[in-house]
């Protein structure tokens, strides 16, 4: 059992990528719930802009990328846990600063060869008696939830599909979440299983239309995502055989992502330019930061998961939402809430002792399902079973 913090730690939370999206969602949250933070970026550009928002922010730059540099700040800090917020791509290194350091760590997602590594340190964080769980977000996250929730109503389940949808009432481009993981989910090919074999497929070869509740139309697509690995990796014993994962994006974000990436700006290859090396990706990022939303503008967010299986030998198939809209008061963050909030819910239940193992996990294994709703719906974040409210 994890145990609750005490006069040892000097911060409650470090958070890692605290000027980006969800860091900025993070840090509102546990500010307003009275936590001490420390918050560290790789900008200080970022850390000015959060400044103007938070006031006497106690920060330090670091590189991420520099395993040194994140153990030594976390052991300088002493957080009671590290809310890692930053680019996926260095979340194994932050779970082994931590796990150096003997502190909690959660983040927001992997891809599933970075899950597996992070999975596997089970037993290194069993040891220390630490607790680490990676993909706390919207998806992974609440979707993990909702699945664990949907399947221990049946008595087996043989086929998962699980996703997102979204939609805003201006359609104007605005960034919906992180562009370089929206430039992966474009392109890099999806993991998918379909009876018990594991199956690679091109996003675009797998366009469709479909309508969604409170969203309307989007077009989805199968992405790279960690989710089809941790399903099978604790549902497998109830039969589970059949897994997929999509996206979808509303036609007017679509044909904006999808224009970047045929363009040639969301490439990751370096190239010169009077004698100075950029990377297209990171300058659109940049740029993409600055820009300004329209005026009343406001997204609204389905989260879906559906299972399907059997109770009582018969044919039984649950259908989860979460439909999230945009929060009076966090209008700057649209329906990034629902991922930024799940950090938050779930960085204070390790922290006040809610979630009860040690050991490396993703959601589903850990999270407690009625508390975690209960906290959501606090948000405004309604979950729906078969068309019915359940928190």
């Amino acid at each position: 059992m994890a145990k609750k913090s005490n006069k040892k730690n000097k911060y409650d939370f470090l958070i890692f990528g605290a000027g980006g999206m969800q860091g900025r969602i993070v840090i509102k949250d546990l500010l307003e719930k009275g936590y001490k933070i420390f918050v560290s970026d790789f900008y200080q550009q970022h850390i000015d802009t959060l400044q103007e928002k938070f006031p006497n922010l106690d920060y330090e730059l670091a590189d991420l990328r520099n395993i040194k540099e994140a153990v030594t700040l976390i052991k300088k800090v002493k957080p009671y846990l590290v809310v890692n917020c930053a680019e996926a791509d260095w979340n194994l290194n932050v779970y082994k600063a931590c796990l150096r350091n003997k502190v909690h760590v959660i983040d927001l997602c992997s891809d599933i060869p970075m899950t597996k590594d992070q999975l596997a340190m089970d037993s290194d964080f069993r040891k220390q008696k630490l607790i680490a769980i990676t993909g706390c977000g919207s998806t992974p996250g609440i979707n993990n939830v909702m699945l664990d929730y949907a399947v221990g109503l049946l008595d087996s389940v043989h086929t998962v599909e699980a996703g997102f949808a979204w939609n805003s009432n201006i359609k104007e481009f605005v960034v919906p979440f992180s562009i370089p993981s929206i430039v992966e989910e474009f392109t890099v090919p999806a993991t998918m299983m379909k009876n018990g074999k594991w199956i690679k497929k091109i996003p675009y070869d797998t366009i469709k239309g479909k309508r969604y509740q409170e969203v309307g139309r989007n077009k989805i697509f199968l992405v790279r995502h960690p989710e089809p690995y941790t399903f099978y990796l604790y549902y497998k014993d109830k039969g589970l055989k059949n897994i997929k994962f999509y996206g979808g994006f509303p036609t007017h974000s679509f044909s904006t992502i999808n224009s970047f990436i045929k363009l040639g700006l969301a490439s990751k290859e370096k190239f010169k330019i009077n004698g100075s090396e950029i990377i297209p990706l990171e300058v659109l990022t940049e740029i993409l930061r600055e820009a300004e939303v329209p005026e009343d503008y406001r997204e609204k967010e389905v989260l879906w998961v559906e299972a399907i299986g059997k109770k009582d030998n018969k044919i039984k198939k649950i259908y989860m939402e979460c439909i999230v809209d945009t929060l009076p008061g966090w209008e700057d963050a649209g329906c990034n809430i629902d991922t930024g909030i799940p950090a938050s819910i779930i960085a204070q239940m390790v922290i006040k002792g809610k979630i009860k193992a040690w050991g490396s996990f993703a959601p589903e294994a850990v999270v407690p399902k009625e508390d975690f709703f209960k906290a959501l719906k606090e948000k405004d974040m309604d979950i729906y079973m078969n068309g019915k409210i359940i928190n």
